[in-house]
């Protein structure tokens, strides 16, 4: 296997230039109400105003865009939680493509329905992501289509890297920056922007604490696993972290921070109440961590990436009617 070679911000600026004319930049807003909330300046990156509901359609454009037209033409798989199968769909029907996305038994009806919507065929695993990755990894062989890796993928981390500079050109003087981490994708991406542009700025990272094995590899430096990834927030369900992003989160990321599934609920709820927009579990994630982060954050201007809106209307009303509960001061 050849070695994986983290992009650079050379990299991430080349991206930009090549998603450019598919996708709008998406805005990076402040909000009073959770400013005076949680005690520092607050501005949200929208990435739930994406054509998909998410971050991840950059890298996927990415992608797809630098892929030969002889992988093009074999078709391409992977495997998603959601947000990623998406991506790569909607990737895949801009550059003529075809799409196969494995996902796991029970995964969100709402993002399964969306990636048959872009043309994708939907491959219906009998457990959790981890199976339904090796499941895609068996298809690629059995079927000879190109793999797509859901992280192991320097271009997927340079595409999804392009929000980062966004949130420069927009805002240079945060302080922190607070992105959610699955199997790391985001993290790898937005850190390798900062560190390279602004090194003061702190970057931090944020996972389920029924998910914790990227924040686990964070201070280790090796791929780590835990034992189930049990969280509500499906773009954070991932059991154990790959090789490129853990490479990348331990030498840039400067903390990890781990919430819990009601701090996390609650950050839906602070959402739709401060911001009036809606953040799916991963999405909220930021949000919970900066609630439990407050003393340290105070008087700070801080960046919230919201990765993703796409949550079903059945689980947002279930959240919205369920009892109220904000975490505050420091961990």
């Amino acid at each position: 296997m050849a070695e994986l070679v983290p992009p650079t911000l050379l990299d991430v600026v080349a991206a930009r230039e090549r998603i450019r004319p598919y996708l709008l930049k998406t805005p990076l807003t402040y909000y009073h109400g959770l400013s005076s909330l949680l005690g520092c300046e607050v501005w949200v990156k929208h990435e739930n105003h994406q054509p998909i509901g998410a971050f991840k359609v950059r890298g996927g454009i990415n992608l797809l865009s630098r892929m030969c037209a002889k992988d093009r033409a074999m078709g391409v798989i992977t495997a998603s939680t959601g947000n990623h199968g998406q991506s790569i769909a909607y990737a895949s029907r801009l550059f003529g493509a075809k799409a196969t996305i494995c996902v796991q038994k029970g995964a969100n009806p709402d993002k399964v329905a969306a990636m048959r919507a872009l043309g994708a065929d939907i491959v219906e695993g009998d457990g959790d992501f981890s199976s339904a990755r090796l499941l895609a990894v068996d298809l690629a062989k059995e079927r000879g289509l190109r793999y797509v890796h859901t992280a192991n993928e320097p271009d997927l981390i340079a595409g999804v890297g392009t929000l980062a500079l966004e949130m420069v050109e927009d805002q240079p003087g945060l302080d922190v920056v607070i992105v959610a981490a699955g199997a790391g994708t985001l993290s790898s991406g937005v850190a390798t922007v900062y560190k390279a542009v602004n090194p003061g700025t702190r970057v931090v990272a944020v996972q389920p604490e029924a998910a914790p094995s990227l924040s686990k590899s964070w201070r280790s430096g090796v791929v780590e696993y835990s034992d189930s990834a049990d969280t509500m927030a499906d773009g954070l369900a991932v059991r154990q972290s790959f090789e490129l992003p853990v490479k990348i989160i331990h030498r840039l990321v400067d903390e990890f921070v781990l919430v819990s599934e009601e701090e996390i609920r609650a950050a839906i709820r602070l959402y739709v109440e401060k911001a009036h927009t809606i953040a799916e579990g991963a999405g909220a994630a930021p949000l919970a961590a900066a609630v439990k982060m407050r003393d340290e954050l105070a008087g700070k201007k801080v960046g919230l990436v919201l990765s993703g809106g796409n949550l079903t209307v059945a689980m947002l009303r279930e959240i919205l009617t369920g009892p109220t509960f904000v975490a505050c001061g420091s961990r």
